[in-house]
């Protein structure tokens, strides 16, 4: 089952290509923030219709309209995120201030077990705003649900942590891989056509390897990047659909 979202969200994720190079222009002027909120309100559209469908659905890419109400939407997403993000941060904060009080073996191993706890509770964290988000979608936008932890819980119980969880793993390992396979194959084209360029002089052969890192940068933004974000998204919506 696990296979068969990855499956769907690959293939939603590609259906339409001017969606992935809008979002990479939202990205390209992030540092404005206002374009950042649209990236994860259209993100939030993703869970949101992969919550009230079915794998393998043949569903479209959600429309890049309605601008307000997008925006609205991701600054709900930004506020779940940092709530619960908070606690794990605080958690380590406890410790590393603990520890700076102590001295040589007691510091480190203080330190140690607090990078193990938080590392644990931010693992929960990250689950319980994803399944939170999909909670929220689920009950077609209701902030107070994205924070209604025993329904949330009780939710992935029902879908069972250890494929929560496993899930989470897969989705990490493909975007590595999907990313570096990306990189490497560029790098690779750029780096024949730079080596190949030295026969005409180096300045030649330096201009190519520019190019490479160019193109490389270009296509992470506006395709790798969106498409990755759209898996995700699509990825976890329908695994919040296989509650029992």
């Amino acid at each position: 089952m696990i296979l068969d979202i990855y499956k769907d969200a690959l293939e939603y994720s590609a259906k339409d290509w001017k969606t992935l190079v809008i979002l990479g222009i939202m990205c390209l002027f992030s540092f404005l923030m206002i374009p950042v909120f649209l990236v994860t309100g259209y993100n939030y559209r993703v869970i949101h219709q992969a919550v009230h469908g079915v794998i393998n659905g043949n569903d479209p890419l959600p429309n890049f309209d309605g601008i307000i109400e997008m925006f609205v939407d991701g600054i709900k997403v930004v506020i779940v995120e940092i709530v619960y993000l908070i606690v794990p941060v605080i958690l380590f904060m406890i410790f590393l201030l603990v520890s700076g009080n102590l001295n040589g073996t007691a510091s480190a191993a203080v330190l140690f077990i607090g990078c193990a706890i938080t590392f644990v509770v931010g693992v929960v964290a990250c689950m319980m705003t994803q399944m939170g988000l999909c909670h929220m979608a689920y009950h077609d936008g209701a902030f107070s649900k994205a924070f209604a932890l025993s329904e949330i819980k009780e939710a992935i119980d029902e879908i069972g942590w250890f494929k929560c969880i496993a899930t989470y793993l897969g989705l990490i390992i493909i975007t590595i891989v999907i990313s570096f396979v990306v990189i490497t194959i560029i790098g690779l084209i750029f780096t024949v056509f730079g080596l190949s360029g030295f026969v005409f002089g180096s300045n030649v052969a330096g201009g190519i390897f520019t190019i490479g890192i160019i193109v490389n940068a270009l296509v992470s933004m506006f395709i790798v990047g969106p498409y990755l974000s759209i898996f995700n998204s699509r990825s976890i919506g329908l695994l919040y659909t296989m509650q029992i």
